[in-house]
Parts: C-alpha cells; structure tokens; sequence
C-alpha cells in the first residue's frame, strides 16, 4: 500500500468535519492538550460566523495518507494586516499559516509546503506563523511550557513541531510568554505604596463594569484597546464587526469583579481583563457538550470557582503610556482584582498574557508582582 501523502483543499462538509476532527485524534494521548468546544472551532472556521473572514481569504487543507487524515493546515491573508506598517511586524506581501496538526514531519513539510505554494500564488512573499486565524486568536507555537495545560483562550502543541518548523527554514521573529504569579498573599511591599499613593490621586477612579450595559463598557474596553495597542508588533486593528463578535464570545464568562477601567476626570482610560480559567471545566469534556456537559458548564458559569485566573488583556491609552499614572493604574487594578479573585473565586494564581517580549512595560509590571514566565509561544518568519 502506498504511503504517499496527498493534500486536500477543503472544500465540502465531510473534509471539514476532518479538518475539524483530526487534532482531536492527533491530541488525544497529550495530558496537557485541552480539546476545545467543538462548536467554537466549526464557529472559528465558519464565515458566516466569524468577522475575521470580512477582511482574510482563507484555504483550509488536510493531508491524506493510506485512506487515514494525517494531518491539516489554514492558509490566510489578513487584508488589515497587510495595509499594517511592516515594521510593526507584518506589512504588504505578509501572509499566514496556521492551525497546523500533523501526524509526523514528513506530514508537517507537506502541509506547510502547499500552504506557502497558495500564498505565493496569491502573490505573497513573506510567511509569519503560526496564526490561527487572527493574531487576536492563537499566535504562535508552543516552545517552552509542555509540562503543563494551558488557560482559557491559549494553545497547546506537540513538542515536536518545534523542530519540524524550524527544517523548514522559518526563524524566529518574535515571543510572547506567558507569566505565572501566586495571588492569596498579595505582592510585594512596593507595589502596596504604589497603590495608595494612586489612591491618594482625586482625579483617578477605577471602578467595574456594568454588565447591564454590556456593549457599552465591552466599546469602551475596545476603544482603549485599539489605542493602548495601535504600536505594537504584530497589531491589526479590530472591526466593529469582530468587537461585537468578541463581546459575544466572552459575555458568558464576564463577571463584574474581575474586570475594571479606570477612568482620569471623567474620561476611560485604561482597563483589564481578567477570565476564571474555564479550560479548567471543560477539560475532560472531549470537545462536546453533549449529553450532559451543558448542563455542568451552565452549573459552573452560573456559580465559578476557579483556582486560576487568566489577564488576557489590559491596556492604557497611548498618551498616558511611560506616565506615573499609568503605572498606578495598573497596578491598583491588578491588587482589587486580585482580591477579588481570591474572595470571591477560590482563586490561587494567576497568569498574564501573552506579553510581547519587547514590551517593557508589560515585562516591568509582571517582574515587579514577582510573576514568572511558565509558557512561551514563538512566532517564525520566512521569505518564500
């Protein structure tokens, strides 16, 4: 029988199910590999669905050995991160790959091969990956952090891509990492003086959201985000469409204590974010909700308890970046959360990320609350 790998564009409901359903078999024997919902990965994939395809073409592939699905990859170009200045990281002729499972390296070399043939056929020159789909989803590749599972809304990958990727010719281009923090004992003394002397400032208030008024705060949250982040690598701006996309997907799991904006006379100005680690709940459900996974999902939403929080995002205006201020805004919003989550949530830890590694802001606030990296997600670059 013959062992040569065939590669597929998907183009019906059968080849997606296979696409769908291949990292789960491929998975399954890794501890630390949490299967997603199966509904939120058919939604990701669905343009019908998911905003990102208002602005991305993607081609989706799957790889076939001796009758069995071995392996899958997406191919895509991000309109809006190819009208991005390049050297923010992508730029014109910047296109992508992602979502890659393969069953050995000779699967992986086939799967990247035909992605980089369909962007050079749509006249791209240059690969960043992985990307699966929006920078916004899940950058990067797992190279450091295999011993341990994930948190919500981070990925998980075989140790072994590393090494097929990097045969590849692909270099790496950037790190984001992940930090891991204790949270029941609070943080260091330094970080307790910044917080009252910002509690001293009459002009700053921090206050939670409202979840009566859900896409109002989810709006403002949004606004300071494209702002707080419009320079950094990698940033491609959020649409209306995906913002109200967003609120939709994490309105289930947002709980008034753990997120925060903090507003100077009057005006928002910096938030963050802060997730119970559902990754936590959903672990053993193999993907599905059925039969009675909803029913236990809906039980923990209603009521969560989580030993580990997740930050996946916070940010503070450009004009306020590098101030004193900002620095006490951060700051006080990570203790009350903290507190918070504690409380109210059982929770023992907390993680921040991903956190560019040339974001010295970020890098300062994590090393001062002691935070240490436990995962690091690299981003490789190729000319093809």
């Amino acid at each position: 029988m013959s062992s040569h790998i065939v590669i597929h564009p998907v183009t019906t409901k059968a080849q997606l199910k296979s696409f769908v359903e291949v990292a789960y078999r491929l998975n399954a024997d890794d501890p630390h590999w949490i299967p997603p919902l199966k509904s939120e990965v058919y939604a990701l994939l669905n343009p019908k669905k998911n905003p990102f395809f208002e602005h991305a073409k993607v081609q989706l592939y799957i790889a076939e050995q001796n009758g069995i699905i071995v392996g899958r990859i997406s191919a895509h170009i991000d309109e809006l991160a190819l009208a991005q200045p390049v050297e923010q990281g992508f730029g014109p002729g910047t296109g992508h790959w992602g979502l890659m499972e393969a069953a050995n390296d000779a699967t992986a070399t086939a799967l990247i091969n035909a992605a980089e043939q369909w962007l050079k056929q749509q006249g791209m020159h240059r690969v960043i990956a992985p990307i699966s789909l929006s920078v916004w989803d899940e950058p990067g590749l797992l190279t450091f952090g295999h011993d341990h599972s994930p948190t919500v809304m981070m990925g998980h990958h075989n140790r072994e891509y590393q090494g097929w990727i990097e045969e590849e010719a692909y270099k790496s281009v950037k790190e984001l990492s992940t930090y891991d923090l204790p949270i029941v004992d609070g943080f260091p003394p330094l970080i307790d003086r910044i917080v009252k002397s910002g509690e001293r400032n009459s002009k700053l208030k921090l206050r939670k959201v409202d979840k009566s008024q859900f896409d109002r705060e989810a709006k403002i949250i949004m606004d300071i985000l494209n702002d707080a982040w419009s320079q950094n690598w990698g940033f491609v701006p959020l649409t209306p469409n995906e913002i109200d996309h967003v609120g939709v997907k994490l309105k289930p799991i947002v709980y008034e204590d753990l997120i925060m904006i903090a507003e100077l006379e009057g005006k928002p100005v910096a938030f963050m974010i802060t997730l119970p680690d559902l990754n936590d709940r959903t672990k053993g459900m193999k993907g599905s909700l059925l039969p009675f996974n909803w029913a236990k999902l809906l039980w923990w939403l209603k009521f969560p308890k989580s030993p580990t929080m997740r930050v996946p995002l916070m940010g503070v205006v450009k004009e306020l970046q590098n101030s004193r201020v900002a620095s006490q805004m951060a700051f006080m919003m990570v203790e009350y959360i903290r507190r918070e989550a504690v409380a109210n949530y059982g929770a023992t830890r907390g993680e921040l990320g991903w956190i560019l590694d040339d974001n010295k802001g970020m890098v300062a606030i994590a090393e001062a609350i002691n935070a240490k990296v436990n995962r690091v997600y690299t981003l490789y670059e190729k000319t093809i």
